[in-house]
């Protein structure tokens, strides 16, 4: 089974900080998570589907306003009905911090994972539009 995969990559606003220094709370990172897992179900149920739980939930270092962040996530097992998924959050850009330049950032050579996850979210099978192949759960 060729593997599903979604990639959302966006900047993180200072509409996104909610504690002091525009640092981001860590819920921001699984509201993108949920949007990966739609865009999962879709593509491979033609149908958004529930987000029932998640297994793991790993903050790994601060995400700040300005930040640009690169969430991916991928369908690692699929049951009937069940969809087990794996999400990872990573900082791709950065704010320079330039004394005079507020609109300077820095392309990190290295991403940063600022967060992982994983869960399951299901499809009825009375919406699923798209055959699913074989369960492997």
């Amino acid at each position: 089974m060729k593997p599903i995969t979604s990639l959302i990559r966006l900047r993180i606003s200072a509409h996104d900080a909610h504690y002091a220094g525009g640092l981001v709370d860590g819920a921001r990172m699984l509201n993108l998570f949920g949007d990966v897992a739609t865009e999962l179900l879709i593509r491979s149920d033609g149908d958004e589907g529930l987000f029932v739980a998640y297994d793991s939930v790993e903050f790994l270092t601060p995400v700040h306003a300005g930040d640009y962040i690169e969430a991916t996530g991928s369908i690692v097992a699929m049951g009937k009905t069940s969809r087990k998924m794996k999400f990872e959050a990573r900082k791709v850009i950065v704010p320079a911090g330039v004394a005079g330049q507020p609109s300077a950032a820095d392309v990190l050579a290295e991403p940063i994972v600022v967060c992982r996850a994983s869960g399951t979210c299901v499809v009825p099978a009375s919406c699923q539009r798209n055959k699913p192949p074989a369960p492997n759960n």
